[in-house]
């Protein structure tokens, strides 16, 4: 309700338009009467966001080779994003770990070449529990 245009502006996925909306929206007669009202009955008006964010993987990149099966591409990219790290589809230097399925080529051989950690799915699943 407090926040200026600029910050609205600034916030992930947010718009110009979005925010100036949300912002118009929170400044009208009727909003603030209505969330009164709801504050007046009881309401909570606090998050109670009591899980913690699990960011394990921050800061590291992951890259996928070879077949999975435990897996899809799209599910281990989806557990490794939720705690805070991200995919690449190429082996680097900055590159913390490679999951390594049947059949990898190419990549686990860079990635040997490098001194990337190689970690297999039973490996990965017990990094994520």
């Amino acid at each position: 309700m407090q926040a200026s245009l600029e910050s609205l502006c600034e916030a992930s996925d947010v718009g110009e338009i979005t925010a100036s909306n949300i912002f118009e929206f929170f400044r009208q007669e009727q909003t603030i009467d209505m969330i009164e009202r709801l504050k007046e009955a009881g309401v909570n008006m606090k998050l109670n966001d009591e899980k913690e964010a699990d960011n394990r993987f921050e800061g590291k990149t992951f890259v996928l080779t070879g077949a999975l099966t435990k897996y899809t591409r799209t599910e281990a990219g989806d557990i490794i994003e939720r705690l805070g790290g991200k995919t690449s589809s190429s082996v680097s230097k900055k590159t913390a770990y490679v999951l390594a399925g049947e059949d990898a080529g190419y990549k686990l051989i860079k990635a040997r070449e490098l001194g990337i950690q190689i970690i297999s799915e039973e490996e990965f699943e017990n990094m994520t529990k």
